[in-house]
């Protein structure tokens, strides 16, 4: 359906994929209204599985998911890290001493899968613990010199391109966002949110 395009000449991942649009989404979209009930109408008809919105919303959510599937890989195979191990390499490196439940609120991820992810990277020799507070439990996490390189040599964005994409948008289309998406998870009738602290597409342990 779409191919990713890497930049050989530079250190940046990018991605594209092209959809052909059926004419009912060129048509469509100028009348596209939303109704005093928050529910949404395609000229006269409302939006519940008719036409093609349905395939269409699906195109779209496989084309979010190729191009991260397809960045990480990208990633590991130029760097010898996850997507996940590289997110935490670029936090790090955004606020030195981060605590490990910091580093878990700012990936949104369990603290465990954070504890896990550092474990591999100090193996690594990409991140090191210090203890530098009076309280010896506080843990402050820094990069060490190789992780540092490790950084400024492997592709951007760094946070992963999700993550990046989501950070550039604005607050009232993030809001629209996550309103809508909600309501796909309750017609999905999805009890389990364990999920929504884990990385997409890798091991809880990556």
């Amino acid at each position: 359906m779409g191919q990713s395009r890497r930049n050989s000449g530079g250190n940046n991942f990018s991605y594209s994929d092209k959809i052909d649009m059926p004419d009912a989404f060129h048509d469509g979209i100028e009348d596209m209204k939303v109704q005093s009930d928050g529910t949404t109408a395609v000229g006269s008809a409302t939006t519940t599985n008719q036409g093609p919105w349905p395939r269409e919303v699906l195109k779209r959510f496989r084309m979010i998911f190729r191009a991260v599937q397809q960045h990480s890989h990208w990633v590991e195979s130029r760097a010898g890290v996850s997507s996940a191990q590289l997110w935490v390499l670029w936090e790090l490196a955004q606020k030195p001493g981060l605590r490990v439940t910091e580093l878990a609120r700012a990936m949104a991820v369990h603290q465990s899968t954070a504890s896990n992810l550092l474990e591999k990277l100090a193996k690594k020799g990409l991140v090191r613990r210090e203890r530098i507070s009076e309280d010896q439990r506080v843990v402050n996490l820094y990069l060490t010199d190789i992780g540092r390189e490790t950084l400024m040599r492997i592709p951007k964005p760094a946070q992963g391109i999700l993550q990046h994409a989501l950070l550039s948008l604005p607050e009232e289309t993030l809001f629209s966002i996550a309103r809508d998406l909600d309501v796909l998870i309750a017609e999905m009738n999805i009890k389990d949110d364990r999920g929504a602290l884990e990385p997409i597409g890798i091991a809880k342990d990556s």
